[in-house]
């Protein structure tokens, strides 16, 4: 899928998850829900880190684009060094190594250690990084051109500053789910590796597929194509993610947060 429909997916995602506890009599914090589903948005473009032409390459100017030519690199060699008899020869490593449940948890590990490990500024950079995601993806129409990359940047900086006074804040959801002392923000790889994994899906239900399970194999493929019936799937950009399933995320994603909320 494209950049748009993968943030709505992953803020959808989030408000569902925010539903379900509530649901369950575990009412997020509205500054949990809100932080969580803008950090899902942004996680879910991260993925396509390893596409020079994918919307995160462009966010964060000359270092993401040289970021996305490593991890690239990175990507094909791990799918050369790990690829079975039955899997096709490929030139780059786009949709490979990022677009896996192994890659998934490890990037949401990471960033609760930084989390928890790091002072202040530590979880400053982790809600900056994923609030310029959610905005390039979730305010896609507004944020084309170069001239508007510092723009982006700015309003990212002034939103991950404000979050953060929000969450430190008693009661208002530092400590959520994880009470123990020095566990504060722990929980900020969860919409992490939840973004990663709805971005992986959202891929599953195009042409393509997706390689979830890697490295579990599957038949004489490691890098197996996970997706639904070729006749159910779809190109990315086509007007079945545009005029089908983006608003079906938004309708999905008000009603999770009507009811994480309480309100329905």
């Amino acid at each position: 899928m494209m950049g748009p429909a993968h943030s709505l997916s992953g803020a959808a995602a989030w408000l569902g998850v925010g539903a379900a506890a509530a649901a369950a009599g575990h009412t997020m914090p509205w500054p949990v829900l809100l932080v969580g589903a803008l950090i899902c948005a942004g996680a879910a473009l991260a993925p396509d880190l390893d596409h020079k032409a994918a919307t995160i390459s462009r966010s964060f100017g000359p270092v993401s684009r040289w970021l996305c030519e490593i991890v690239d690199k990175l990507s094909y060699a791990v799918y050369k060094a790990t690829r079975k008899q039955g899997d096709p020869r490929r030139s780059g490593g786009h949709r490979t190594l990022t677009h896996t449940w192994l890659w998934a948890v490890l990037i949401g590990a990471g960033t609760s250690v930084v989390a928890i490990t790091s002072d202040r500024w530590g979880v400053l950079a982790i809600l900056f990084v994923h609030m310029v995601l959610a905005i390039e993806g979730l305010l896609w129409r507004a944020t084309r051109g170069s001239s508007s990359e510092v723009l982006v940047w700015l309003l990212a900086a002034t939103t991950a500053w404000i979050l953060a006074g929000v969450l430190d804040k008693p009661g208002n959801g530092a400590d959520w789910l994880f009470t123990a002392p020095g566990q504060e923000y722990l929980w900020l790889g969860l919409p992490v590796v939840l973004g990663a994994i709805v971005h992986d899906i959202g891929d599953a239900l195009t042409v393509s597929g997706c390689p979830i399970l890697w490295p579990i194999p599957v038949g004489r493929k490691r890098w197996y194509p996970i997706g639904p019936p070729k006749v159910m799937r779809f190109r990315a950009g086509s007007w079945v993610e545009l005029k089908v399933l983006m608003p079906v995320f938004m309708l999905l994603g008000g009603v999770g947060c009507a009811a994480a909320l309480n309100v329905i």
